[in-house]
């Protein structure tokens, strides 16, 4: 008897650890609701085209119908032996409406089957995701307008650098997420083309419509080359790549709360919804879902490259190593949108220290930048000079364990002569921050302008997705 999936040419079925490794129902059964999408496409151009008649596209139809509804009931059996997720839905066909089932899979291979399947998959997520990070975007901003004004350390190489305000070090990460979105667009577009019709690799000899298909499933246009449209992965590894920037993104400010959240920073509090405590240690408050955000970023990058090591030496057209591009894609997409959700989660629930925060703000002569822009305004210096001087004075107030603003008129004077008592109208950490008015600078009306456009630009897109 000839095996049901590959016909006559095989006279017995595989062996047990050929169907093992060969199978591979067991990830891409989350591509169901694709696989009937595409099919329900398929037959209706089949039977507009006159390709198969429109009573066996109605009962083909009728039949995708009731297994989608199986599906989504959990009712509806997966069989390893029939190897994926085409074969499953096909068998069942069959048992619904008999041999015209088979009917289906006129002008059409596994190989495009797959290809517009994924596509579909992979748009849908990045649909979702966008939305996803929008609301963290939302979430970022409208905590930014809260502390638009609290003054915090701004940090180089993690040393305290120059006071900033926390609204503008969060309205950082809507930038940044503003990019992972760009870049996820720009993926989703460029994917956006329909290689169902392709077949196995060649085309086909029927008179199909594949721009009929393209429309029904909501592309753009069709693949232009069969080849490319079976062999591509390009549309996968794209949107991994986003998805692996936006990981780095997330993962930063994970480490940040991890930071911030210490006794020694003590900046922010996270409650009991987002830490875990210790099983020996009862004064622990773990910042556990900050640290997971930071550690699942090592998996999206991980499926990224793994999907590129798997294609870096396939000729064309399609090979069964391309099999291996869901499993890290589901893993890496999924990881992402748990990550976004925490981390929107952990945004909204943070509560910051502001006295703890200000505080910090002025340590490490973090107002010595304010104290040089000073010499070159008023005394008109070189800034290499007033560098000079500055440092000069810092070294002054470091031995002296003062801060800046605590020498004496006389002190600066002993260094640079022609400072005056006008110098102190500079020095404070919230001085500082209200003289960083360039245009993306820190100054609080700065931010707070920014986040006003940020919070007015998300909500208009939110009402109008919905």
């Amino acid at each position: 008897m000839s095996n049901k999936m590959w016909g006559g040419r095989f006279a017995s079925g595989p062996d047990a650890i050929m169907e093992e490794i060969n199978a591979s129902i067991g990830f891409d059964y989350r591509l169901a609701a694709q696989d009937i999408r595409g099919s329900r496409a398929h037959v209706a151009m089949l039977a507009e085209a006159g390709i198969v008649g429109r009573e066996h596209a109605q009962a083909i139809a009728r039949g995708l119908d009731q297994i989608q509804g199986e599906i989504e009931a959990g009712t509806f059996v997966f069989s390893r032996s029939l190897e994926d997720i085409h074969m499953n839905i096909e068998s069942r066909l069959a048992e619904i409406i008999g041999p015209d089932a088979g009917r289906l899979h006129t002008a059409r291979s596994r190989n495009d089957q797959v290809a517009v399947d994924f596509r579909l998959w992979i748009r849908d997520t990045v649909d979702d995701l966008d939305l996803q990070m929008r609301d963290l975007q939302q979430a970022l901003a409208e905590r930014a307008l809260e502390n638009a004004g609290a003054v915090m350390p701004g940090f180089t190489h993690l040393q305290s650098a120059q006071p900033v305000t926390f609204g503008h070090h969060l309205l950082a990460y809507v930038e940044m997420l503003s990019r992972d979105r760009g870049r996820l667009a720009d993926a989703r577009e460029r994917l956006n083309e329909c290689p169902l019709g392709a077949a196995a690799l060649a085309g086909t000899s029927f008179p199909i419509d594949r721009e009929a298909t393209a429309r029904a499933l909501g592309f753009d246009r069709p693949t232009a080359n069969s080849l490319d449209s079976v062999s591509d992965r390009d549309f996968v590894l794209e949107v991994l790549g986003a998805a692996a920037i936006c990981a780095v993104h997330l993962s930063r400010l994970a480490e940040e709360i991890v930071l911030w959240v210490t006794p020694q920073f003590g900046f922010v509090q996270l409650s009991d919804k987002f830490t875990t405590g210790s099983s020996i240690m009862p004064q622990k408050r773990n910042p556990d879902a900050a640290e997971l955000v930071r550690g699942k970023a090592g998996r999206v990058i991980g499926s990224l490259n793994g999907l590129m090591i798997v294609m870096k030496g396939l000729p064309l057209t399609y090979s069964k190593d391309m099999q291996e591009d869901k499993e890290g894609a589901f893993d890496a997409l999924q990881s992402l949108s748990l990550c976004i959700a925490a981390m929107t989660g952990m945004i909204r629930d943070l509560a910051p220290d502001l006295k703890r925060m200000k505080a910090a703000a002025g340590a490490g002569f973090s107002i010595a930048t304010d104290l040089a822009d000073w010499l070159v305004r008023e005394l008109k210096m070189p800034f290499r000079q007033a560098h000079h001087v500055t440092g000069s004075l810092v070294k002054l107030a470091s031995d002296r364990k003062i801060g800046l603003e605590k020498l004496s008129l006389a002190d600066m004077q002993s260094v640079e002569p022609q400072i005056t008592q006008a110098v102190f109208e500079v020095l404070g950490v919230e001085k500082s921050v209200r003289s960083r008015k360039s245009y993306g600078g820190t100054a609080p009306a700065n931010v707070r302008a920014q986040a006003k456009r940020w919070v007015a630009k998300l909500a208009k897109e939110a009402a109008k997705a919905g």
